[in-house]
């Protein structure tokens, strides 16, 4: 047996006094791998002495079943011999950790709130370079070839102007940047409530400073790229290159030399990222700031794990001791709860900047323009009106709808075909752009049919509209404006959306036409009118949470319009005028949402009143999918009871060949998540261990 044992004297700052230790050299490394796999992996040290430097957190090489080479973490050396053969550690790659210890901790606690192995968190983690053999971090990384040679022209790169003084706060400002400050004595994470343009990035900027002058780090989280591109110009002007950026649109490469950077004695102070951001390693983070935080955006969805990076980035600054600064003029509700029951601070900023108005609100009934034969297409006579009149002024439009592409479905008239995915039960998105129909959730492209393959038929029409149709028709209305389009289309490279947004800043655009996209905190001095073409695909959305995000859309758009001498004007047309969503939006009676909505989710038991975990249950069979479903819903409430719901259909039923069903397991706020995992684990081995299920697949997607 190799045993190296050797000797090091160390004064004992306890006693006082020189304390003879023994070390004994470990023989085996437990690893975790990026894959979906639950425990770690046992393997022996090299025996050409590489082992002697390894610590957990560093990165090695490991085979892995009969061909495999994979790049794993050590997470733990020890010399307790395992009850079968071990392979040895083909590579060290890492001289110091890659992965600091608070990073692990937080891995583990979103496997275990997500539902999900460390090795899906893992994956997620780290920057695809580093988790390639040769690449990464520490002094035995090596430089990549070939393709890798990317665009490396992120803000990372780039020499920072000198910073400037900060532009001073106002009296209003001043008051809430204090009384957050006050609350953070008796809460650690605060609310910031405030209305579209209220100044709230100002005060972020002087917490900023702020925390950077304590020596602490501050992580500044957005929802969305294309915020940043914005932000970022205006938080350098302030702090120069002590500010990082961190998103999945930069080149790998670039990705993975701030991850190294944060590992050095000279880390960013301030990085600026979307929800991947809360994996960077932080040695001395001291503030979080969250802004847009009700946006949809920050759920990771596909693949694992699949998180909230809000409620982890509250844990990540709990697990630091940091404190956290939640921002939105439409907050969600378990944010806004959270603060009405005292578990967070809360402070409100009702007034917008430099006196400006927040904007008049005009319905426009649609139904009743079809119904007067006054609107044959998408735009009412009201909205064309007011675009005229901002274009004659000079004056820039926003206009929002909710689906790209050119139009959602297509149709035969004469029989009633529409084209559907092969391997989802969706209909396809026509693309005129691309000249093709698209799956938009397995991404397959099919070509434009000339004819209708069910009837022969030549009468095929376009039903429905997407962004680029609206683009194509307003541009023959208004042959003179200059229109753009911000959708997933046409930003799918970085230089992309920094052009859109660069030309509309200019005023080199007159028109912009987008997705959610337009409505996540952008701010254009020249805007003078928004227009929201249809709210009420919003509304349809079979979702206990449809109404909050619609009242959220609506209220964030709008927010766009008015300038410091004008109030801003908003068209909404809709075909339900009535309905308290869309009075609510006309009044921005935010807190007339909230206890409405509060008021049916207690109810009803919904968040946040209670958790909701949803099942998904899969298999290429829809007979088979069926009856996994049913018995596993039999077995959960033999354990949980009423808290079961379903099983159910979900509105989009297969993809990618896969039909689904759904469970839905509401669990008290008090329940605590590990016994709840540890539970619907065992039921889930249980269930699939039955014959005919051991191909099927089990997810869960939490809050």
């Amino acid at each position: 047996m190799h045993i190296l044992t050797f000797f090091v004297q160390e004064h004992d700052f306890v006693c006082g006094e020189f304390c003879t230790f023994a070390f004994t050299m470990p023989r085996y490394a437990d690893v975790i791998l990026p894959l979906p796999l639950q425990g770690a992996f046992t393997y022996a040290l090299p025996s050409d002495g590489e082992g002697a430097v390894l610590q957990a957190g560093c990165r090695v090489i490991v085979p892995f079943g009969p061909k495999k080479v994979y790049t794993a973490l050590v997470v733990r050396l020890h010399d307790e011999t395992p009850p079968y053969p071990t392979k040895p550690i083909s590579e060290v790659l890492d001289a110091t950790p890659s992965v600091l210890p608070s990073q692990m901790n937080l891995w583990k606690w979103m496997a275990d709130y997500y539902f999900c192995s460390v090795g899906d968190v893992f994956n997620a983690a780290l920057p695809s370079r580093l988790k390639k053999k040769g690449q990464g971090a520490g002094s035995k990384g090596r430089a990549s070839k070939g393709k890798e040679q990317e665009d490396t022209s992120c803000p990372n790169n780039l020499s920072a102007p000198s910073p400037l003084p900060l532009a001073p706060l106002t009296d209003i400002q001043q008051q809430a940047m204090e009384s957050i400050i006050g609350e953070w004595e008796k809460h650690d994470v605060c609310l910031l409530h405030g209305v579209t343009s209220s100044g709230k990035t100002e005060i972020y900027i002087h917490l900023m400073q702020k925390a950077i002058e304590a020596g602490k780090q501050v992580l500044f989280m957005l929802p969305e790229i294309v915020l940043t591109a914005q932000l970022t110009e205006r938080l350098r002007r302030v702090f120069g290159d002590r500010l990082g950026v961190y998103h999945s649109r930069y080149p790998d490469k670039a990705r993975a030399e701030l991850y190294q950077k944060m590992l050095t004695d000279a880390p960013y102070d301030i990085v600026v990222g979307v929800r991947s951001s809360i994996f960077l390693p932080f040695r001395r983070l001291g503030l979080v700031i969250i802004d847009e935080e009700h946006e949809t955006s920050f759920k990771q969805q596909e693949p694992a794990p699949r998180y909230h990076a809000r409620n982890t980035a509250l844990v990540l600054a709990k697990q630091a001791g940091a404190k956290a600064l939640l921002g939105s003029a439409t907050p969600s509700l378990e944010s806004y709860h959270n603060a009405q029951v005292g578990k967070y601070g809360l402070v409100t900023l009702k007034t917008r900047y430099a006196g400006m108005q927040l904007p008049d609100i005009e319905i426009v009934d649609v139904q009743e323009m079809r119904r007067k034969k006054l609107m044959p297409g998408v735009f009412s006579p009201q909205l064309l009106a007011h675009i005229r009149k901002a274009l004659e002024q000079r004056q820039q439009v926003i206009l929002f709808q909710n689906r790209r592409g050119y139009a959602p479905v297509m149709e035969c008239r004469e029989c009633g075909w529409t084209p559907r995915c092969e391997k989802c039960d969706v209909s396809l998105t026509v693309h005129r752009g691309l000249r093709q129909m698209v799956c938009h959730y397995c991404g397959k492209t099919y070509d434009i049919p000339t004819k209708c393959p069910n009837c022969e038929g030549s009468a095929l029409s376009s039903r429905g509209y997407g962004t680029e149709r609206i683009e194509e028709q307003l541009q023959a209305i208004l042959p003179e404006a200059r229109i753009a389009r911000m959708d997933l289309d046409t930003t799918r490279s970085r230089q992309n959306y920094e052009q859109i947004l660069h030309d509309f800043e200019q005023g080199n655009t007159d028109i912009l036409i987008g997705t959610q996209m337009v409505t996540k905190g952008l701010d254009f001095d020249r805007v003078s009118l928004v227009g929201i073409l249809s709210a009420d695909t919003m509304l349809s959305q079979p979702d206990f949470r449809s109404y909050e995000r619609a009242f959220q859309l609506m209220e964030q758009v709008a927010g766009r319009a008015g300038r410091k001498e004008a109030v801003g004007h908003v068209v909404l047309q809709t075909r339900d005028a009535g309905n308290d969503i869309v009075q609510q939006v006309v009044n921005h009676d935010y807190e007339g949402m909230y206890a409405q909505q509060a008021e049916e989710r207690e109810l009803f038991r919904y968040p946040p009143f209670c958790r909701v975990i949803f099942i998904y249950l899969k298999h290429r069979d829809e007979s088979v999918a069926e009856q996994l479903a049913t018995d596993f819903a039999a077995l959960l409430r033999q354990v949980f009871g009423e808290r079961v719901l379903g099983p159910d259909t979900p509105p989009v039923s297969r993809v990618q060949r896969l039909h689904i069903r759904k469970i839905i397991l509401k669990i008290e706020l008090t329940a605590p998540m590990s016994a709840v995992r540890e539970r619907l684990l065992a039921l889930q081995s249980q269930v699939l261990a039955m014959p005919g299920y051991r191909s099927a697949q089990v997810y869960y997607d939490v809050d």
